[in-house]
């Protein structure tokens, strides 16, 4: 793993060393380290929905291409 260094904001440090205080965290590079991967999650989130809207105005635009989900009895 590659160790990084970063500058931040007196009161995020101040946030971090609380959240660390409460238990959510067990370090400041835990926090960092979930933080990130919250956004990372997060911005995958926003990539699937885009394709879901995108197949959406698809579907809309050409609806004979629909595969049924269940056969109608």
């Amino acid at each position: 793993m590659t160790q990084v260094q970063l500058r931040l904001p007196q009161k995020m440090i101040e946030d971090i060393d609380k959240w660390i205080e409460e238990g959510r965290f067990k370090s400041r590079s835990d926090a960092i380290k979930t933080i990130i991967s919250l956004f990372e999650e997060r911005e995958k989130t926003r990539e699937f929905l885009a394709m879901l809207n995108a197949r959406s105005e698809e579907a809309e635009e050409h609806p004979e291409t629909l595969i049924p989900l269940e056969e109608s009895q």
